[in-house]
């Protein structure tokens, strides 16, 4: 019974003279026409921001400070410049980013294919792609990219690689970085030159495309890539093993022609 009294007396003091209903909907008006002049400027300056041909497709529309970006793009990269660039304007507090990737579709397999060349010869860090083992999954356009990167400037130039290429319309970044390590760095260069320098191994050194693949984390080494044979597969995992201040080597390497139950 006390309860209802006090609702009771909530709603009369809400319709009382104080305005009521009426000077809550005036208020609300009030919030509204002030935040319209605010939604414009920031249209307009979001809008000058965007004014480039490679955004002549993409449709600007500010509510309540939240920017919606709609339209269509050439490459993938465009998008996320495009959603970088609205995020970076003043009074902007987010950013709904509903553009469409409408360049070429390129069939999945394609496409994977022509990424992994790409990724093959990306070179930086220390020059070469050894000591990164990426992976890459492409369905529908949408590129998925994995394994790990040696740094951060080689994930980095990997995700530019993809985000660039015609025919990608989403990037999904699944790449893990392996941590700073002075003692990692040190096992690298070691196993580079253990493997490399075989006789028998030297030959994956060739072509930067398809080298026996190096990583290390926290003083555990992986394997990987492709080789010609199972004696090459062996070779290298004793080489890798030889190495002082491994903790433990697996070997992911395939040979050319076998089943992957072979492996």
């Amino acid at each position: 019974m006390v309860r209802r009294v006090a609702v009771r007396a909530l709603f009369a003091v809400i319709l009382s003279g104080t305005g009521g209903f009426h000077a809550i909907a005036r208020a609300q008006a009030t919030t509204t026409a002030a935040s319209e002049p605010a939604d414009a400027a920031i249209q307009a300056d979001v809008t000058k921001a965007l004014d480039n041909k490679r955004f002549h497709n993409v449709a600007v529309a500010v509510q309540g400070g939240i920017v919606t970006l709609t339209g269509t793009v050439e490459i993938y990269s465009e998008k996320e410049d495009a959603d970088k660039k609205v995020h970076h304007r003043k009074n902007v507090k987010g950013v709904e980013n509903m553009i469409v990737v409408a360049g070429p579709v390129v069939e999945d397999a394609t496409l994977r294919d022509k990424l992994g060349e790409k990724l093959a010869y990306d070179r930086v860090g220390y020059g070469t792609t050894a000591f990164n083992a990426l992976t890459i999954g492409v369905q529908s356009g949408v590129v998925t990219l994995g394994g790990v990167a040696y740094g951060p400037m080689d994930k980095d130039s990997a995700l530019s690689v993809v985000a660039n290429y015609p025919g990608v319309k989403d990037v999904v970044d699944n790449i893990e970085v392996a941590p700073p390590s002075p003692m990692d760095d040190r096992i690298r260069i070691a196993e580079a030159r253990a493997i490399y320098g075989f006789a028998s191994l030297n030959k994956y050194s060739i072509d930067p495309a398809k080298p026996i693949r190096i990583t290390v984390v926290n003083g555990n080494v992986t394997l990987s890539g492709v080789v010609d044979s199972q004696s090459d597969k062996d070779t290298a995992n004793i080489r890798a093993n030889g190495v002082a201040g491994v903790f433990k080597v697996i070997n992911n390497l395939q040979v050319a022609g076998a089943s992957s139950s072979a492996k």
